[in-house]
């Protein structure tokens, strides 16, 4: 995303989520426990525009996104949400499934890595957004369920159809996307759907433990990463080696790549910049 600003300011209150800062990291909480904290449209919102402006100011290089109290999340509001969009007619709903999908790719194309913590349930549409993260950190109680089906919609929605069969296989994607059934986490974790199934409790402590070890780390290099993670997802063999060659000779000109070879030959840790 590009770090040009117009005449807006930044956001300096997010009314429907928690956002707190602690050098180079950013933790997002959903934060209405007592609904599972479930999505609504303001939430959807924030998301958007959130990892919109964090991604332009550059000052964040790893970010968690979790969930308060008893789950992660359990998907878009029944009564916000669903009750509300019976009453839409086509162009309202296509303007909020849009929406739905540009949170998606926001996290997909923000130039930082995302952690999402998990713990009990992420249904729905807050299961798409931990299958949207970099790393899906998680503790046994964590519970995933795709239930778009189970309200007589597609499974394929905010982009679940493109982004599961990448992490899970054809097989298991077609499976959780059209059934809806919840898969526990240490089927997640054999499936592949987990990066790390960690004790009872600690999801979010070790999702922390990571956001910091990345944000300490070249950021750079993990930015480019993550670009080309999903850029090549799509492309023939001959087209990715080519934007893999292009995006090392220009990672080559840069700050961190001089400054492992320093620290190589002074035997020294490197002191990563980013740049």
């Amino acid at each position: 995303m590009s770090p040009f600003t117009g005449s807006a300011p930044p956001t300096e209150k997010w009314r429907h989520l928690r956002i707190t800062r602690d050098d180079g990291v950013a933790t997002v909480t959903l934060a209405r426990p007592e609904k599972l904290n479930a999505l609504t449209f303001g939430a959807y919102a924030d998301l958007r525009d959130l990892l919109a402006e964090l991604s332009r100011e550059r000052s964040v290089q790893a970010l968690v996104l979790g969930g308060e109290g008893r789950g992660f999340c359990s998907g878009g509001d029944v009564d916000e949400i669903i009750g509300a969009t019976l009453a839409m007619d086509t162009a309202e709903l296509l303007d909020f499934n849009r929406m739905t999908g540009q949170v998606v790719r926001a996290i997909r194309e923000c130039p930082f890595p995302v952690v999402a913590a998990v713990h009990g349930v992420a249904a729905g549409a807050g299961a798409v957004l931990a299958l949207a993260a970099d790393f899906r950190i998680a503790d046994p109680s964590a519970r995933f369920s795709f239930l778009f089906t189970k309200v007589g919609l597609s499974g394929g929605d905010m982009g679940a159809a493109y982004l599961l069969p990448r992490v899970v296989g054809l097989g298991h994607a077609t499976r959780l996307l059209m059934l809806g059934e919840p898969v526990r986490a240490p089927e997640a974790e054999r499936i592949g759907l987990l990066s790390e199934l960690v004790d009872e409790g600690r999801a979010d402590e070790r999702a922390a433990e990571l956001a910091r070890h990345l944000a300490d780390g070249p950021a750079l290099a993990y930015a480019q990463t993550k670009a080309l993670l999903t850029a090549e997802l799509d492309m023939p063999l001959a087209g990715a080696v080519e934007m893999d060659a292009a995006t090392q000779a220009l990672l080559m000109h840069g700050r961190d790549y001089a400054e492992f070879h320093a620290a190589f030959t002074a035997k020294r840790p490197p002191e990563w910049q980013g740049r």
